[in-house]
């Protein structure tokens, strides 16, 4: 595939006459009647159009994106994924949903059907004042957005993210509430992995 530029010049035309002892004088005076601007070409006068093109460059589309990747009891990191349907579906284990909860250009992607094929409560989103409206079930990434799909995450905006989601998260249920608590990662026990103190939703 490749890129182009294709510059479009339109091209106006009008008659202006005017009473001059030569061509060169006539030529004078409506030139400088059209510079003061009471000459005006407008869409009445359109005659036609040029199109020109450059010679077009190779468009090289990523293959890979750097994305904040987010696993239950685990910390957030920093991980290489392929841009693919695919790959980005395998990376959280189902069929992809992407959430816009941030006024920065990024996306969070996770599991559409987490929370319903009963995944593992991961990390909580909270509103402008820090209130949890929701949790995000399963595996997740955060990703950049690029002009038509998904991108890397802006590396200025990298430790940012990783801050907000750096901890694992547990979920106590009291009375109507949710407390959140951060934890310790999981870590290998001998037997399988140590489960985490939370709930269920």
């Amino acid at each position: 595939m490749r890129e182009f530029e294709v510059t479009i010049t339109e091209t106006l035309q009008k008659a202006v006459r005017v009473e001059a002892s030569s061509k060169e004088e006539a030529q004078q005076l409506v030139e400088e009647m059209w510079n003061a601007g009471d000459v005006v070409l407008d869409a009445d006068h359109f005659v036609g159009a040029d199109f020109t093109c450059d010679e077009g460059h190779e468009v090289r589309k990523e293959t890979t994106m750097e994305v904040l990747l987010v696993e239950p009891g685990q910390y957030a990191k920093m991980a290489t994924i392929g841009t693919g349907l695919d790959a980005m579906q395998a990376t959280v284990g189902g069929d992809i949903q992407a959430v816009y909860p941030y006024d920065d250009p990024v996306a969070i992607i996770c599991d559409e059907e987490g929370k319903m094929n009963g995944k593992p409560l991961n990390r909580a989103l909270r509103d402008e004042y820090g209130d949890v409206y929701d949790i995000v079930a399963g595996t997740f990434f955060v990703c950049g957005l690029g002009e038509e799909d998904f991108a890397s995450l802006p590396k200025e905006l990298q430790k940012k993210y990783e801050d907000k989601f750096k901890k694992p998260e547990a979920f106590l249920k009291m009375g109507r509430s949710i407390k959140v608590v951060p934890i310790e990662p999981k870590v290998p026990d001998g037997k399988g992995e140590k489960k985490s103190p939370g709930m269920e939703l």
